[in-house]
């Protein structure tokens, strides 16, 4: 055990993670050169178009150090504060972390957050300064801000460039040195922590486990501790690039597991593996269930794909541990699910690879949070759907969520930034200069319902990329909200139906009214688009209908003539009317999301 060291590459997003991992990788030889292609590690097209990590990813390397070998797990996480709860159960089956900064920009927003939830973690962290090489880098200045983050010394600082491969050495050697070996008792009773989860659909389940104390062999006959199912373990192994079979793993190890499971349900990512005959006393705690920040109802856009739809969506949650979903309906789309995300891109991410993993098209309705109405008896209920609301006559108020933000920028972007904030109805907690006076951290608190939809790539465009931002949740507050409908024809359409500040809903009704005039295409007859709170019409749009020109056959004669033809296809219309119905495109449901 004292040869083993398990580590986790943190840093903020397009700090260079995925390319240091891949020198590491490159440097230990644990890949073949004609194996090698940049971002080993991120194996979904998804990742390679966009250059984000998604998924964290385990591999094992195997180094020499002063004639001793050694075992090193590496797991390289995601940096976008979306997929941060990767990066918490990455951290919880390692002793130490490579805190990765860039020379060129500094230390940001989820460098600090990653850094905490490792601290917290009882980690041993070895700082880096990565893309050194670069001409706009600026060493210096940098180290001197991960000096006063951290409190370390100068030279404890390794510069390097996961693209030139400068300082990878060094880094082996500091994990080697710095980072403790695992602790843990390998005769004791098994106990380990599943960390992840895939799905093969030749295997079944493949679970990621990491071993606190025991031993493993295939075939022994183990125990999920939460759900309490039993199995033989059929295949167990080490992570390599791809999965190696071993006849047995001890402490300290991380490894997968393979048991024939074929029920996502039976997995649980935090639940701990043990022993049928020889039980641990206890599971393993510390493991923090995940918090969705942004509820949006996803429907299957044909009525019958509801089953598929639902098993599409219980094997991403095997890969994707921090997507909560419930069944709902509505009247307008039919049976659906109640999809809880992270944010906004990862809602995105699950829709994507719903369709390209799965083959499933869907319509996602307008994104909300979740909202707390309390009657006028005192009772509370928990609102994560407009249409869930009770009767206005019966509310007495409703609380919604308030976040604590951080947005950490460079001084000449506070103006357009606190703008920004104060017009989502932020307060400014405090403000402060960091890193010499060359950046400062403003302080917010925030309704959340104002940030999900558009509020970070505002940020990022006012900014030029520069700011960066990361929030967590703060209490509850009372709020003056109403229930904005949108109409089609005297319809209400439940899936466009948003809860808004009484302050913005005239902007927000008239402004939605004017993007679905666009949106929604002609028909023989008009569409009336109206917005409304309550019985109140606040705005309203129409659709002009397509028509036949009747009178065409009409040259010259009497007026009379065209009147009796526009007065016959003046009722036909008025009969369509009565019967047409409205059908309104996925885009209308994405431009709610882009409104500016």
């Amino acid at each position: 055990m004292k040869n083993i060291r398990n580590f986790c590459i943190i840093a903020h997003i397009d700090h260079g993670k995925s390319t240091l991992a891949d020198r590491l990788l490159e440097y230990t030889n644990t890949i073949a050169a004609k194996d090698m292609e940049a971002q080993v590690l991120d194996d979904m097209d998804l990742e390679r178009e966009r250059g984000i990590t998604i998924k964290s990813h385990a591999i094992q390397m195997e180094y020499e150090h002063n004639g001793e070998k050694y075992v090193l797990n590496l797991i390289d996480t995601p940096g976008h504060v979306d997929f941060s709860y990767e990066v918490s159960r990455s951290i919880a089956a390692c002793e130490g972390a490579l805190l990765i900064v860039d020379a060129s920009q500094g230390i940001q927003a989820q460098t600090i957050s990653n850094l905490y939830m490792a601290i917290d973690n009882d980690l041993e962290i070895i700082p880096v300064l990565n893309k050194c090489d670069l001409d706009s880098a600026n060493p210096e200045e940098v180290a001197d801000q991960i000096v006063e983050l951290l409190g370390c010394d100068h030279d404890e600082i390794i510069r390097a460039s996961g693209k030139t491969g400068m300082g990878i050495p060094e880094i082996l050697d500091a994990i080697i040195e710095r980072i403790p070996a695992p602790k843990g008792d390998p005769s004791a009773p098994l106990q380990a922590l599943i960390f992840d989860s895939v799905f093969n659909p030749f295997r079944g389940i493949i679970a990621y486990f990491k071993i606190e104390n025991g031993t493993i062999h295939t075939d022994d006959f183990v125990k999920f501790v939460a759900t309490g199912k039993e199995y033989h373990a059929d295949e167990i192994g080490v992570l390599k690039l791809d999965l190696a079979p071993r006849k047995e793993l001890s402490a300290g190890n991380v490894g997968y597991i393979i048991s024939g499971i074929k029920n996502s349900r039976e997995v649980k990512v935090g639940d701990t593996i043990t022993h049928v005959d020889r039980p641990c006393a206890e599971a393993i705690k510390g493991f923090q269930e995940v918090k969705p920040m942004v509820f949006a109802g996803v429907y299957p856009i044909e009525t019958e794909d509801f089953e598929n739809l639902r098993a599409s969506l219980e094997k991403l949650q095997l890969n994707d541990a921090s997507l909560t979903f419930t069944p709902e309906s509505s009247a307008a789309l039919g049976f659906g699910f109640r999809c809880g995300f992270l944010g906004l891109l990862h809602m995105e991410i699950i829709q994507e690879r719903l369709g390209r993993e799965f083959d499933m098209d869907v319509i996602t309705t307008v994104p909300n949070v979740s909202y707390k109405v309390y009657d006028k008896k005192g009772n509370m209920t928990e609102v994560h759907n407009p249409s869930g609301l009770p009767d206005l006559t019966l509310i007495d108020h409703i609380e919604e969520p308030y976040i604590r933000a951080s947005v950490i920028t460079t001084p000449e972007f506070i103006g357009p930034i606190m703008t920004l904030c104060l017009s989502k109805r932020g307060e400014l907690v405090k403000q402060e200069y960091i890193s010499g006076g060359h950046r400062m951290e403003l302080t917010f608190d925030m309704p959340l319902g104002e940030i999900v939809i558009d509020f970070y790539d505002k940020l990022k465009s006012i900014s030029k990329g520069y700011a960066s931002f990361d929030y967590h949740i703060h209490g509850f507050r009372e709020s003056k909200l109403v229930k904005l409908d949108i109409l089609l024809n005297g319809e209400s359409v439940d899936a466009l139906s948003t809860l808004t500040h009484a302050d913005n809903a005239v902007t927000f009704g008239r402004r939605m009214c004017e993007k679905l005039k666009e949106l929604i295409p002609r028909q023989q007859f008009d569409i009336a688009i109206q917005a409304a709170i309550g019985a109140k019409i606040i705005a309203r749009e129409t659709v002009k209908a397509v028509r036949k020109d009747v009178t065409a056959k009409c040259y010259g004669g009497d007026i009379s003539r065209k009147r009796k033809l526009l007065e016959k296809q003046k009722k036909g219309k008025k009969r369509m009317k009565q019967i047409g119905s409205v059908e309104v495109p996925q885009k209308a449901f994405l431009a709610v999301l882009k409104l500016d």
